[in-house]
């Protein structure tokens, strides 16, 4: 069975790979590398000892896209490709709602033609009001407060309108929280462009030299230490959550939309002294004046995910930060690095 992965050189994308090449799929990836690396699906090759079919292609390419699903049996499409950074799709909201949003419409259009109707999507808990806080369920109020979230929101309403005209759809739409960590072996994780949006490759950045501390947003929410709570998800977890909705798919129609959390909460200063204890490197930081719209809890109830998936997160916090450390000290320039380091006693 063969399952097209857009976007599938990404950070999560690549471990999706990895756990679908494991269990017997076989991989067929499109991604235009504008914000991924092809080292990492090669490294994937080598951790699996199986082989991916790439295709350097962009989803606005429908020509090309649809050479894809010519030249493939494709069963089922697993949907990350897109822009991802907040910041960026306040300035470039154009850029953002052409690449996200016409990049779906195109992709479904051509699954349509080929009557490929199982998809799982990306999503983002960004898609929920930012005044929602504590446990976040699928029923709690949406409401997106910047492009990137936007368009993700709408991205899942159009998939529900496409099963609204036609039945025999089938879609996931899977809410992430924030993915952390790495594969065991150290040889393909997060590597963002420029300095890091997120927590735990900023962490890992101030561990390993690239930069110098770390700011904190606000030390002033009612929490136990006063910074921010949020529910960090092991990126392999999440990988095996994609596989779980698969499966899903594969069986039934209709859309459903899933958290894949843990259903705890760490403030940042728990991460970093998590990290800190994991590596036994310091993480110099400061703080800084709370970011607009930031709230002080924020965790996933993903007891729908356990239900109708049978899918729990299994990797805690220790395993999150030895895992994301392994990834950096041995690739402190992600894949710009030239040698694929292979870790002694790591195993795949």
């Amino acid at each position: 069975m063969a399952i097209l992965i857009t976007g599938g050189a990404g950070y999560i994308g690549s471990h999706t790979c990895l756990e679908l090449l494991n269990i017997g799929y076989e991989v067929v990836v499109v991604d235009n590398l504008s914000n991924s690396n092809k080292e990492s699906l090669d490294r994937v090759d080598k951790i699996t000892g199986k082989h991916i079919q790439f295709y350097n292609i962009d989803l606005l390419d429908r020509e090309n896209l649809e050479a894809v699903f010519m030249e493939n049996k494709i069963d089922a499409v697993i949907h990350f490709a897109g822009f991802k950074a907040v910041g960026e799709s306040v300035e470039l909201p154009l850029s953002y709602y052409q690449n996200n949003i016409t990049g779906t419409i195109i992709l479904c259009q051509v699954m349509q033609k080929y009557n490929v109707k199982k998809m799982v999507f990306s999503s983002s808990a960004t898609v929920y009001s930012p005044t929602t806080s504590g446990a976040i369920s699928e029923d709690s109020p949406l409401g997106a407060t910047n492009p990137y979230g936007r368009t993700k929101l709408m991205i899942e309403e159009i998939l529900r309108d496409l099963y609204v005209s036609d039945n025999s759809w089938s879609i996931s739409l899977l809410r992430y929280f924030n993915p952390v960590g790495s594969h065991i072996s150290g040889r393909i994780g997060e590597d963002p462009n420029g300095i890091p949006n997120n927590l735990t490759p900023y962490i890992t950045q101030v561990a390993v030299g690239k930069l110098n501390q770390l700011r904190i947003f606000g030390d002033d929410y009612p929490t136990s230490d006063g910074t921010g709570v949020r529910d960090y998800i092991h990126v392999v977890d999440l990988a095996k959550g994609h596989l779980k909705a698969i499966d899903k798919v594969m069986i039934v129609t209709g859309v459903e939309a899933y958290n894949l959390g843990t259903g705890k909460g760490y403030s940042v200063l728990e991460m970093v002294h998590a990290f800190e204890q994991t590596s036994g490197k310091s993480i110099p930081y400061i703080i800084v004046d709370r970011r607009p719209g930031d709230v002080a809890v924020c965790y996933a109830d993903s007891s729908k995910a356990k239900r109708e998936l049978g899918w729990v997160a299994e990797r805690g916090i220790e395993e999150m930060c030895a895992d994301a450390w392994r990834w950096q000290l041995n690739n402190p320039n992600g894949y710009h690095d030239v040698e694929d380091k292979v870790i002694i006693g790591q195993g795949s």
